[in-house]
């Protein structure tokens, strides 16, 4: 299995250096050549496996030149008994009799990102024996909030490499700060950005193809790694818990083997919900993938019409990891739409550069809307789908009440009773503020943790240990900077981060 970029597909790269470089020289993002096919018998045998063993297949795959040695040690150090709380690690919450909630933020960090973050860096630290010469890896992040922490968590005092974090100063929870702004470990640094997410990414993904500060780098012995979703290492794990979710709904009678589901996706970098379609490409009978986005909604115009078009307002809400105007991930689902024509992705992100806006061309746009439907609801729409879940027995946060919502708009719009899966991103928790304003129960002069235990002593939701825990940690970062001032604040970190 080789990788292509979508901006030249003449590119032809093994997984393990498409995982190690993280994004191509040309910009693009590393693609497979072609999408390994699950049958109906391989899906049967999915079903008799757990977690792990469904990992170790499916990645197994698409990463055909690491050893079967190599993705036992990756899989059974990333989903390790204690690490998600569950022995499922990906545990599918039944709703009604068709309908189940897929809840992926058991992790360390509480959020969906720990699903591949947990994992990326034993695939990056197994890569790099294989394609680098000494060279320590240092991991540039962008994050809207969840990305960040798990990155963080995730490569930790990992042996030969450095990770740097940028969020959006005033575009996370006060949960999500806290998380990254305490974060443990010799290797880490965080700064925060006087701008949104899009900046932070625009920033970093400038900061990546800039052969000059690649040199710089380079002449200190060390190689730029992503832990954004535009690295294929965080990308392919995410495919295996839709697999994951289909073996758990057949075993569970919700479907019989070969029946079709619908599966629904908050997201706004795309990336969550391209991992679903890959599924669909290996084979996975998908029915309809359901793009749900908050005020924020490029996506949900993009698949209602063909045009994306980031010209527009920026909204801070109060699902903020989904606050993002430029998708990077959606590059990746063209690419494939269009057949592989790098010429035709080049182009239009070219424009979507110097314009901000493309449109795709018919066929493609034929090929979006037989597979996606897409919607949109506000911060009060998200707030009343809170309080309708909470009061039917399930507490959501505000990105899976997004999902929700959207996916009852769906319902009523289409009639469409297919069986579906419900991707929930993050624990209540995260966003304790939000979510006691939703259920009535908010108090302006609360601090952070005393909302922490008025949610508990309103839901009985066990807090997690990971949030619980950080009242006692310092705050060990405070630096911000302007977009323009990514560069310094990336070689000043790096440079200065363990020496």
């Amino acid at each position: 299995m080789l990788y292509n970029s979508t901006r030249d597909n003449a590119v032809k790269v093994t997984s393990a250096e498409a995982i190690t470089r993280g994004i191509s020289a040309d910009g693009g993002l590393f693609v497979p050549e072609s999408f390994p096919q699950l049958s109906k018998d391989c899906i049967a045998a999915l079903c008799k496996k757990d977690y792990i063993g469904r990992a170790k297949e499916i990645l197994s795959l698409y990463l055909t030149d690491y050893t079967e040695e190599e993705i036992d040690y990756c899989v059974n150090g990333a989903y390790q008994k204690g690490k998600f709380g569950s022995e499922d690690v990906a545990h599918l919450v039944k709703t009604d009799e068709t309908t189940g909630i897929l809840e992926l933020w058991h992790g360390p960090t509480c959020a969906f990102k720990d699903m591949a973050l947990q994992l990326l860096p034993y695939l990056l630290t197994t890569a790099v024996k294989k394609t680098c010469k000494g060279e320590e890896i240092v991991i540039l992040v962008a994050t809207s909030g969840d990305t960040g922490k798990a990155a963080l968590e995730g490569f930790k005092d990992v042996e030969g490499t450095k990770i740097m974090v940028f969020y959006p100063e005033e575009g996370v929870s006060s949960m999500q700060k806290r998380q990254m702004c305490t974060q443990e470990g010799e290797n880490v640094c965080v700064c925060a950005i006087k701008g949104n997410f899009d900046d932070a990414q625009t920033g970093v993904k400038k900061i990546f193809t800039d052969p000059r500060i690649g040199g710089i780098l380079a002449q200190n012995g060390m190689k730029f790694s992503s832990a954004n979703s535009i690295n294929w290492g965080r990308l392919v794990p995410q495919v295996v818990y839709y697999v994951s979710a289909y073996c758990d709904m057949v075993t569970s009678g919700t479907i019989k083997l070969g029946d079709r589901i619908n599966i629904v996706v908050p997201t706004g970098n795309f990336g969550n919900i391209l991992a679903a379609y890959y599924a669909y490409k290996m084979g996975l009978p998908v029915n309809r993938l359901i793009c749900a986005s908050n005020k924020n909604n490029v996506l949900t115009d993009f698949i209602a019409t063909g045009e994306y078009d980031r010209n527009r307002d920026f909204y801070t809400t109060i699902s903020p990891s989904m606050d993002i105007l430029i998708s990077s991930n959606l590059e990746r689902l063209i690419y494939d739409l269009s057949g592989g024509d790098s010429d035709y992705v080049r182009d239009i992100m070219s424009k979507l550069n110097t314009d901000g806006c493309y449109k795709v061309t018919g066929d493609i746009f034929n090929k979006l809307s037989a597979l996606f439907a897409g919607g949109c609801c506000d911060d009060v729409q998200t707030k009343l789908t809170i309080r309708e879940m909470f009061d039917g027995g399930y507490l959501c946060d505000t990105h899976t009440a997004v999902g929700i919502k959207v996916y009852k708009d769906y319902l009523a719009q289409t009639g469409d009773k297919t069986p579906t899966v419900i991707a929930s991103t993050a624990s209540p928790y995260k966003f304790c503020d939000s979510v006691l304003d939703a259920l009535g129960k908010n108090n302006p002069e609360m601090g952070e943790f005393d909302k922490v235990d008025e949610l508990f002593r309103v839901s009985g939701l066990p807090i997690p240990q990971a949030l619980e825990s950080l009242k006692a940690k310092p705050i060990r970062f405070s630096k911000s900077c302007t977009g323009e001032e990514m560069e310094k604040a990336v070689l000043s970190g790096f440079l200065e981060i363990g020496g």
